[in-house]
């Protein structure tokens, strides 16, 4: 079983920030619980060799089932996730921006949705699909979908404008940057740059911000569980432990103990595995 991510290679790194491997198979017998899918940073290309999963809108109450090679941009809000006794996802993660100068699409047209691919890209990808389910291990994966983005890249309908280089500053969230800082790192006025980020993420920067501060929060519960919430406020850059609530709640509906009550019984949790930081 495993839940890990890996790096891709160096010639699709300006586009991937990595592939996550999902892989769990339970016993026939077996009840399932679904997974309370949170918000996160993460524009998404999944491939389902085996089962594919159901995925249930926490708000709306929509269902979606049956669709093997799914696209999905920016999330803001819960999904459930069924799957079955053998599941095994491969996950494309693509940096901000990626997707929309792969598709040419503003990326606010892949906001919450859950989509068919194949309504995006070509019929190769039912062939990369049937590449992953054939394939002797992970390693093999990976160099399927290595070869699979590499074609991706040479296609692609946008250029690399000023505006991407400002990912890395947000994403690794090791240091504060203002809007107008980013907005000069792209030589763009605020307004641009507002406009630019939009286009590229689906959401302004600072939903975004609050999705990255959440998800950081969310994944070090997950690796420190022995953390209490007020450590885990201020260590992912909250004022108090009231302002890491108010993000739970905008997000997930819950407050962090009743949302993580759900995450601890998600169904990586019954094989000993977690979604912990990215690895």
């Amino acid at each position: 079983m495993l839940l890990k991510d890996f790096i891709p290679a160096p010639e699709v790194r300006e586009f991937v920030q990595l592939y996550r491997i999902v892989h769990l198979q339970f016993d026939g017998h077996q009840v399932i619980p679904p997974k309370a899918y949170p918000p996160r940073p993460e524009h998404c290309l999944a491939f389902y060799p085996f089962e594919t999963e159901t995925v249930q809108y926490a708000a709306s109450g929509k269902l979606i089932r049956h669709i093997p090679v799914v696209l999905y941009g920016q999330f803001t809000e819960v999904t459930h996730r069924m799957i079955g006794h053998k599941f095994l996802v491969f996950q494309i993660i693509f940096y901000p921006g990626a997707l929309y100068r792969l598709t040419g699409m503003p990326a606010s047209e892949l906001n919450n949705q859950y989509l068919d691919a194949g309504t995006v890209f070509s019929a190769e990808l039912n062939h990369v699909n049937e590449k992953l389910f054939n394939a002797a291990g992970y390693p093999e994966m990976i160099a399927v979908a290595n070869q699979f983005v590499s074609r991706l890249i040479r296609k692609q309908k946008k250029p690399r404008l000023l505006t991407d280089n400002v990912w890395p500053l947000i994403l690794t969230g090791r240091a504060k940057y203002s809007l107008d800082q980013l907005a000069r790192e792209a030589c763009l006025s605020t307004k641009q740059f507002e406009r630019r980020f939009k286009e590229r993420t689906g959401v302004n920067p600072k939903i975004y911000e609050r999705i990255i501060r959440f998800d950081r929060a969310f994944r070090l519960k997950n690796s420190r569980p022995a953390y209490d919430w007020l450590r885990i406020a201020v260590e992912c850059g909250y004022h108090d432990y009231q302002h890491l609530v108010k993000d739970y709640k905008d997000f997930t509906g819950l407050t962090p103990p009743a949302f993580h009550e759900i995450e601890n019984n998600a169904p990586e949790r019954k094989l000993g595995l977690s979604e912990g930081y990215y690895e």
